[in-house]
């Protein structure tokens, strides 16, 4: 090649090459930092699953009451056991990041006395409930009936609120007030009334205790997250119909086509899981949540054939109740997060949670 030809096209890949950064560090210096109120500590979408399982545990023994099965033969001990494997993966995962002792102490006081709860209730049903059980003739009674409404209603409550929470004095009281105690099978009615007047009982005052604790040691969380968002979506119509969605801030366009990078706030918990999923399917991607923008944790309920695409596979679970299905526990980044949810609603995979920070 001519030695000045050769020149000037290396002068000129330099020039491409220092026009390209410029372009990206305008890009970068245009999306400005999460306000400093709205961020959290990347360690917390890790420390978040452990303290979800005790929501998805009741799920599935609130399907299983509601399918009519036996309640002797939810595997109780198991689930201990994949809630303290799921812990032990999690700490695996965050020893890079400052110890959290409040959020370690929050996960240890709720596993411990959620063991202690499991251990007993699996010993009773094993023993007592399974006797009843077999001496049950013909349909459930209607203290079962009334155990799976609760079971329900208990997870549905827990998806958006803290379980201390749930008014378990209601429930004791409709349980005496709107189920007759008389009827057929009084030996499986009143074991059952048993049992249900006991939890309810001690979960009412064990609330109690942990509601107290908890507003003097912890701060009352905010109930929204902040997301930088590609771009908010476009059908205003759309929008409307999301009201928790909502727009702080919205970035200078780069180009006149171009579509501005906005600041928003979704809401936490369930809701994070519902609208994350809401705006990857309107083709809008996640620049940072929280302040961060390393990976995000998300678990997804496939075939035992499933294998991660695009994510950091943590563990697996199998759902016990329902064989040939297990849940993976995913790391993803975070700007390849609604990525992975249009992927699992292309597959038909069911994303049970994605774990907010």
């Amino acid at each position: 090649m001519n030695p000045a030809r050769f020149t000037a096209l290396r002068r000129a890949g330099r020039t491409l090459l220092c026009a390209a950064g410029l372009a990206l560090a305008a890009s970068v210096a245009a999306v400005p930092e999460t306000p400093i109120e709205h961020r959290r500590t990347p360690d917390q979408t890790f420390l978040t699953f452990p303290e979800w399982f005790l929501v998805h545990s009741p799920a599935e023994y609130a399907a299983w009451l509601g399918a009519n099965s036996a309640p002797s033969r939810f595997p109780l001990y198991a689930h201990v056991g994949q809630f303290w494997q799921s812990y032990a993966a999690i700490n695996s995962e965050i020893e890079r990041y400052p110890f959290n002792g409040g959020y370690h102490l929050m996960v240890m006081v709720i596993g411990v006395s959620t063991s202690i709860e499991y251990a007993l209730k699996g010993a009773y049903e094993r023993t007592i409930g399974r006797l009843a059980e077999g001496l049950r003739g013909g349909g459930r009674v209607a203290e079962e009936d009334f155990a799976a409404r609760y079971a329900q209603a208990y997870v549905d409550f827990i998806r958006v609120e803290p379980w201390y929470k749930f008014d378990f004095a209601s429930q004791l009281r409709a349980l005496w007030h709107d189920v007759p105690m008389s009827g057929p099978n009084l030996a499986r009615k009143w074991e059952r009334r048993y049992l249900l007047t006991t939890e309810l009982l001690i979960k009412e005052g064990y609330a109690r205790l942990i509601k107290m604790g908890t507003q003097s040691l912890y701060e009352a969380p905010k109930p929204v997250t902040a997301v930088w968002l590609s771009r908010a979506p476009k059908d205003a119509a759309d929008v409307a119909a999301h009201p928790d969605f909502s727009v702080l801030h919205r970035a200078a366009a780069h180009t006149a086509s171009a579509s501005a990078p906005v600041l928003a706030t979704i809401p936490r918990y369930e809701g994070f899981t519902a609208y994350s999923r809401w705006l990857a399917a309107r083709d809008v991607d996640f620049l940072s949540i929280a302040g961060n923008d390393g990976e995000i944790v998300v678990s997804e309920l496939v075939s035992q054939a499933w294998r991660p695409v695009g994510s950091r596979l943590l563990f697996e679970q199998p759902i016990l109740t329902r064989p040939g299905l297990k849940r993976a526990v995913i790391a993803v980044p975070v700007a390849g997060l609604a990525d992975e949810l249009r992927r699992a609603a292309k597959a038909g995979d069911t994303v049970e949670h994605v774990y907010d920070f």
